[in-house]
């Protein structure tokens, strides 16, 4: 196997945004980094400056490009903008809604929440791994025999490194493995993915309440056979 044959694409979750009203933002416009969030993107084009990263986009989301614009900055790459690493639709979009808020509670929300399979509050599952599968084979096949940046957000990001780990799609929220900034690595041989990794390089300075379920993984990540 050579070198030409070996591409890997990093799936990276945008920084902190401001959100002074705690309100989950979903893919309205106008949602930007925080000062801390900026920093995040920072400590990660840092962490990524010394790798031969020939491609980056992002998600249209204002988050997502101002986190991956550091980072193209760094290698002296035009950013490019796939639609398809857009954060996933959700029907509490704009809503404050969250564990412990009531929002369980509140009969108008129940005919959104029967369903968690699919799930029946927001965008298929299924189709969240159709349009990031793409989005990361597209990568790959600019970045052939180098590396990719992709910048996206948490849920796709899960959700796409579940169906490739062969996983159930549906989960508990609270058992996410991608906190905020972290980069998520696949390893292409060729067209195959052969293994996944992940790494927090900005993981000291994510505040300590939005950490949980994301403990750091040592080593190389998990691998697999044909």
């Amino acid at each position: 196997m050579s070198a030409r044959d070996i591409t890997v694409v990093h799936l990276m979750r945008h920084g902190e945004v401001a959100n002074p009203d705690g309100i989950l933002y979903g893919r309205l416009p106008g949602y930007h980094l925080s000062e801390l969030g900026r920093q995040m993107a920072d400590r990660v084009a840092e962490h990524l400056a010394s790798r031969d990263i020939t491609y980056v986009a992002a998600s249209p989301l204002e988050r997502a490009q101002q986190t991956a614009m550091p980072i193209a900055k760094a290698h002296g790459l035009d950013l490019a903008t796939d639609t398809r690493l857009i954060e996933a639709e959700n029907v509490f979009q704009g809503k404050a809604f969250g564990v412990g808020d009531g929002a369980l509670r509140r009969p108008g929300n129940w005919r959104h929440l029967v369903n968690p399979f699919r799930p029946s509050w927001g965008e298929p599952y299924v189709e969240q791994v159709i349009r990031m599968m793409g989005a990361l084979d597209a990568a790959r096949d600019a970045a052939r025999g180098h590396e990719a940046v992709l910048v996206s957000h948490q849920l796709p990001i899960w959700i796409v490194r579940s169906y490739v780990e062969r996983r159930r799609l549906w989960h508990d929220p609270r058992r996410r493995q991608c906190t905020l900034a972290s980069l998520t690595s696949f390893t292409y041989e060729g067209d195959r993915i052969v293994s996944v990794g992940y790494t927090e390089p900005a993981r000291d300075l994510v505040p300590p309440h939005l950490l949980a379920g994301a403990k750091p993984v040592k080593g190389k990540g998990k691998a697999f056979g044909a």
